[in-house]
């Protein structure tokens, strides 16, 4: 299974108020909607995810608890950015000097929360690395200065999502936030972006990366018909994207999380 990677522009206060400060006080959750005009619909969904996450075990990953339904969240109350299989933490473990971007979430998540903590995305529906905002802006400033990172980061974020990393970079840096980083929250169906799930609010979600997703999907279909002497939209026209039931799609289910169609 690929993973679907979304950064999600928000900083420690936030990830403390928005989170943590309401696994304890729920009825917080009025003022936080309230303050970014958030719709009765997904001010409901966010009450399911505290609900959700009051129920974690102390012995669960944080990066499949409470890492992910931080970035569900914020993607309910601001906007976030999506990528096909560009995630950072992946990044780190090819050229590990890119460590000294990242913060160790356990600086950031209250003393009694007690989940272990990886820093990076363990598996399908999980957080990963978080970016603060002092290092987005040295990140972008070592992209535009150090050809080393600059060559790295073209490399690894190839196909034109370079362009979408640096966007959220660049979003986080102008709000003086930090990037954190997730894995489906938010899941675009290349061959019918119609039929995309989204367990945030889609509408908040920058469309550039699931186009340029849809592209190199049709690229690669047309590639297998001409490799095969195939004609033209013989794959591509009747092409059928099928999820694999596996166990965390079935644990997801178990969840109660919702589906909303791109429009």
């Amino acid at each position: 299974m690929g993973y679907d990677i979304s950064y999600h522009p928000i900083n420690e206060t936030e990830i403390k108020e928005w989170y943590f400060d309401v696994l304890q006080d729920p009825a917080l959750i009025s003022g936080i909607t309230s303050q970014y005009q958030v719709e009765e619909f997904y001010k409901e969904k966010y009450q399911q995810v505290i609900n959700i996450g009051s129920g974690t075990k102390s012995d669960d990953s944080f990066e499949r608890s409470h890492g992910y339904y931080i970035a569900v969240i914020q993607g309910f109350l601001r906007k976030y950015y999506y990528t096909r299989g560009a995630a950072f933490s992946f990044l780190l473990e090819e050229r590990p000097y890119f460590e000294r971007y990242t913060q160790d979430l356990k600086t950031i998540v209250p003393p009694h929360i007690t989940t272990p903590i990886s820093n990076r995305i363990v598996q399908n529906y999980s957080s990963g690395v978080f970016i603060p905002a002092a290092q987005v802006i040295q990140l972008l400033s070592d992209y535009e200065h150090d050809p080393a990172v600059r060559a790295d980061l073209d490399g690894f974020f190839s196909q034109g999502r370079i362009r979408i990393f640096r966007k959220a970079l660049a979003d986080a840096r102008q709000q003086d936030l930090g990037l954190f980083e997730a894995t489906e929250v938010v899941e675009p169906n290349p061959l019918d972006l119609n039929d995309s799930a989204c367990y945030s609010n889609l509408l908040n979600c920058d469309q550039e990366g699931a186009y340029l997703f849809r592209e190199a999907a049709i690229e690669q279909l047309k590639a297998i018909e001409e490799q095969n002497n195939l004609k033209s939209g013989e794959i591509t026209d009747h092409a059928e994207r099928i999820v694999i039931n596996t166990a965390e799609s079935e644990e997801k289910e178990k969840k109660g999380f919702w589906k909303k169609l791109f429009s």
